[in-house]
């Protein structure tokens, strides 16, 4: 071997034959609306019902890991949405179903992360912010009512709901079950899963 050739294979070496690409399913709303609790429960049913290989990336856990030195200015926020919608990419290209829990404000970044990773999926988890107040456990709308917290979607900082959702859950008028099975159906009815 000469020039150390051939220690480092091309990237077609590493391309795997026969893989199917999985999909990303992308939560998006209203802190309190439900994002987190319905993707939990749609990740159980594909991983018992389905066998499918799955991954959840859900806001809290991923500030604490992966984007734990950022804040909350819009610059920052897009730049968690671009760190997280590159690790989706890597992940749903390899046969994951990735299933992806943020706020994610902004429809341009949105869109962005639609064009970057495969089968995107946008599920529009729509609840009004008053709903979502009663639901707040840890009293983050109310803080942000009180100036406590800056820049705080839907109180100091705009939601801009999504244009056209693959799949809008009321979750206001509808149960954690009739969300996730409304989930489930648009995945077999568009071929993702059977």
């Amino acid at each position: 071997m000469k020039n150390n050739e051939h220690i480092i294979p091309s990237e077609q070496h590493w391309e795997k034959e026969n893989i199917e690409e999985g999909f990303v399913l992308w939560f998006t709303g209203l802190s309190g609306s439900g994002k987190s609790a319905v993707a939990e429960r749609v990740a159980i049913v594909l991983e018992r019902e389905y066998d499918e290989l799955v991954e959840r990336l859900d806001g809290d856990i991923v500030r604490q890991h992966l984007t734990y030195d950022l804040g909350f200015s819009k610059e920052d926020r897009d730049m968690n949405i671009e760190r997280v919608s590159y690790v989706a990419k890597l992940l749903s290209r390899n046969g994951v179903c990735v299933l992806s829990s943020f706020i994610s404000p902004y429809i341009e970044r949105r869109n962005k992360t639609r064009d970057m990773v495969t089968n995107f999926i946008e599920v529009f988890v729509k609840c009004p912010v008053e709903v979502c107040e009663q639901r707040d456990v840890k009293g983050l709308y109310k803080k942000a009512r009180e100036g406590i917290i800056k820049n705080f979607t839907g109180i100091s900082d705009p939601y801009e709901e999504p244009e056209n959702p693959e799949i809008v859950l009321d979750t206001d008028k509808e149960s954690i079950e009739e969300s996730v099975q409304i989930v489930i159906d648009h995945l077999e009815k568009q071929g993702y899963i059977g």
